[in-house]
């Protein structure tokens, strides 16, 4: 497992607070809720105000982010944005499937998702930008290790964590490849119970301008269970639409093409 730094770990967990609150807090408020010592709050409260990140809308009411956080989120986008093909992509599929539907790239052992358009169905599965999932466990972050040098993907399930999420799991890193092979054969990536609970997703890879990207829609598994290849097909097809006919064969021309 990944040593995680305390005191990064802290000002996220800090700053996620204020988004699900969604107002100013007091030093005690924040030590209380993360029952963190009061001199260890002060200090890291002072250091973000002192740095511009933190301020007091109103004098000895609690501190509140300033702007300056969703200023450098913006210029951090606006260096490196999703391509807006891709999000239409994303609109399409949402608009196809009624189902959840998100882009993840590839993040050390995990999949993280860069883009998230939420099923409008009461019964839905529920994710936000940022969520991460293991790479080896699930069929968005095998559709990302299909992309992937051979050399590349072996040392990353060498050292991946095997644990047992579902009945679908797989607990190998041959058992991972396996299902890569399999999979690229039947021209998309699946999941059923692998890694949340009664949770069924296809998953297509999706190259793009040097990034490894898979695009997923996922939902139910009593709704997807009998959806799946009609919904890989429309998926692929979807993609033909965003990014040419020849696409696949332009950038993973070992993933079978559906009719």
């Amino acid at each position: 497992m990944p040593t995680i730094v305390k005191q990064a770990a802290n000002v996220l967990d800090l700053f996620e607070f204020f988004a699900s609150t969604g107002q100013p807090a007091s030093l005690a408020d924040v030590a209380e809720h993360f029952g963190w010592p009061k001199s260890s709050t002060f200090n890291l409260i002072t250091t973000l105000a002192e740095r511009g990140f933190l301020y007091e809308p109103r004098p000895r009411q609690g501190f509140y982010p300033t702007p300056r956080w969703l200023s450098l989120a913006q210029e951090i986008a606006h260096a490196e944005p999703l391509p807006e093909s891709l999000q239409d992509l994303l609109r399409e599929l949402a608009r196809l499937s009624a189902e959840t539907v998100w882009l993840a790239g590839s993040a050390g052992q995990h999949a993280v998702f860069l883009s998230v358009i939420e099923s409008p169905q009461a019964i839905r599965y529920t994710a936000q930008p940022g969520k991460r999932v293991p790479m080896h466990a699930t069929a968005t972050g095998q559709a990302i290790l299909s992309q992937m040098p051979d050399q590349r993907r072996a040392a990353l399930l060498r050292h991946a964590t095997y644990e047992r999420f579902g009945p679908g799991t797989p607990m190998t890193a041959s058992e991972v490849d396996g299902i890569i092979h399999e999979s690229l054969a039947r021209g998309w990536f699946m999941s059923a119970s692998s890694y949340s609970q009664d949770l069924g997703g296809v998953s297509i890879p999706l190259p793009l301008n040097d990034r490894m990207l898979s695009a997923t829609v996922a939902g139910p598994l009593f709704r997807m269970d009998t959806r799946m290849e009609e919904t890989a097909a429309q998926m692929q097809a979807a993609i033909k639409r965003h990014f040419g006919k020849d696409y696949f064969d332009r950038h993973l021309s070992t993933l079978r093409q559906l009719p």
